[in-house]
């Protein structure tokens, strides 16, 4: 149950993404489907394998609709460059999916648009960092430091993450989250200031 309701969270999100809205009727459908299967009795709960509806029915239209958004962002971000422009090293469209960024400094790290199902950011330096957009689902943000970092319409970011992330007054959330209660209030600017960004050719790899 609780896995159906955490796949219900996310097809409500994508749901309310303007960017997403070509898949209106697809993720209708999957939410009813989903909220159907919480609502059956003990017995046919029990006997649906909830692996396969996420793995064929919700991840691939969350990746899609995902793939819309951060798409939309990337160009509404970079002006003068189309749909069909390349993309240059360090664009925020970079994948770092699954990446292995355990303590990775990725101070004021311009991440809009990024790509980051599934990363390991545990410990990771993201003071400052623009994550605008960009797709957190199934990240590890363990210990990750948020000071002053722009979360603001962050893809599938739940609550859970930030409580076992590292934050400040400065954090910009998405309205739908709280800041969690052992975030100091104070912004990073006040506590411990964050260090100019690494030049490019030292950036750390995905």
């Amino acid at each position: 149950m609780r896995q159906l309701q955490e796949l219900l969270y996310y097809l409500a999100e994508a749901l309310s993404l303007p960017g997403a809205r070509p898949l209106r009727a697809e993720l209708t459908r999957a939410y009813e489907r989903t909220e159907g299967l919480t609502l059956a009795d003990a017995d046919t709960l029990l006997a649906t394998d909830v692996a396969a509806h996420r793995g064929q029915v919700v991840a691939p239209l969350l990746e899609r609709a995902s793939a819309l958004v951060r798409a939309d962002v990337t160009r509404a971000s970079r002006p003068g460059r189309g749909p069909g422009a390349a993309r240059a090293k360090g664009d925020g469209t970079k994948s770092r999916r699954n990446a292995d960024l355990f303590g990775a400094r990725l101070v004021r790290a311009d991440l809009r648009g990024a790509d980051l199902r599934g990363a390991c950011l545990i410990a990771a330096d993201l003071r400052a960092a623009d994550l605008r957009r960009a797709d957190l689902i199934g990240a590890d943000l363990r210990d990750a430091d948020l000071a002053g970092a722009d979360l603001t319409g962050a893809l599938f970011l739940t609550q859970a993450q930030l409580v076992s992330a590292k934050g400040d007054g400065a954090t910009a959330l998405p309205p739908s989250l709280v800041r969690p209660a052992h975030w100091p209030d104070t912004g990073a600017s006040a506590g411990s200031p964050a260090p100019p960004a690494d030049p490019p050719q030292r950036e750390q790899p995905a």
